[in-house]
Order: structure tokens, then sequence, then C-alpha cells
């Protein structure tokens, strides 16, 4: 109990002073979780989409599974951002 105190309040005090490391972790998830979301659900991987919902990997399935599930290519995403909505 007081080791889980301890650590309670180690991370409270690392979350005070470092939120920076928050705000990259955000941009560097978000954009991730996001593609393989959407590449998921186009190609109807009920699955892979739950998976990647609930699992938080740092973006690491993510990108598992948009380069080597759905054999994306770097050249794919590219396109994806040059296109106008």
């Amino acid at each position: 109990m007081l080791l889980n105190c301890c650590y309670n309040l180690y991370m409270e005090t690392f979350l005070q002073n470092n939120i920076w490391f928050f705000v990259v972790s955000i941009v560097w998830v978000l954009p991730w979780k996001g593609y393989a979301l959407w590449t998921a659900s186009r190609n109807n991987s009920n699955r892979w989409f739950i998976a990647l919902l609930l699992l938080n990997t740092f973006a690491i399935l993510d990108i598992f599974f948009i380069f080597y599930v759905a054999k994306k290519t770097p050249r794919d995403i590219k396109k994806l951002f040059k296109t106008k909505i």
C-alpha cells in the first residue's frame, strides 16, 4: 500500500513537471490511431477495429496493422494527406 502511494505521488509530480510529454504523446498517437481505425473499418476488419480501439500501445499496434496487415505503404499515407476533402 505504501509503495502504491509513493508511486502515485511520483506520477503526479512527473505529470505536473513534464506536461510536454503528454502533448508529444498525443501528437504522436492520434494520427496513427485515427488512420489505423479508419483503415480497419474500410477493410471490414471488425476484430482489428475493436483491438485497436481498446488497446493503447503507444501506436505500435496501429503501425503494425497499417503496414503489415492492411499492407499500406508510406506512399499511400502521403496520398491521403495530400488529397483535398
